[in-house]
């Protein structure tokens, strides 16, 4: 078990992906998944409160309008949780941090905006070039 320093921070003039890059990651993974537990926990609690009472059809539309939002948020949620565990388990295989098309490291910067980030810059942005051409048909 690696205990972290409380203000680390990974650096570019580390060992890319050492136990304490790795670490730093893992647990930034974990407090993610938590938070968006804990909102899933809050949006479920709302969604249960019952049907919709409003006489009016003007509140009746504007509460149907949330539900359908927080049904969209806890749908995405619900994707990204399923990306962080992806992102957990390649911790644990040591393949976190690696880009899965060129094997090259992801980047620290890139990881640290985006720790669920799969492909390189230039990888990303080859996909997203090769989108663009593709929905253009």
């Amino acid at each position: 078990m690696i205990t972290l320093p409380p203000d680390y921070r990974p650096a570019e003039d580390e060992e890319f992906m050492n136990p304490l890059q790795v670490e730093y990651f893992r647990q930034r993974l974990l407090r993610w998944r938590q938070e968006l537990l804990r909102e899933a926990d809050g949006t479920l609690a709302s969604l249960s409160e019952g049907g919709i009472h409003e006489s009016d059809i003007t509140d009746r539309a504007s509460v149907e309008t949330d539900r359908a939002l927080e049904l969209r948020t806890r749908d995405r949620a619900r994707k990204l949780i399923a990306k962080i565990d992806q992102a957990l388990l390649r911790i644990e295989t040591g393949t976190y941090g690696f880009c899965e098309e060129t094997g090259e490291p992801i980047g620290l910067r890139r990881l640290d905006a985006r720790p669920i980030a799969t492909l390189s810059i230039e990888a990303q942005e080859r996909h997203e070039r090769m989108e663009r051409v593709h929905r253009d048909d």
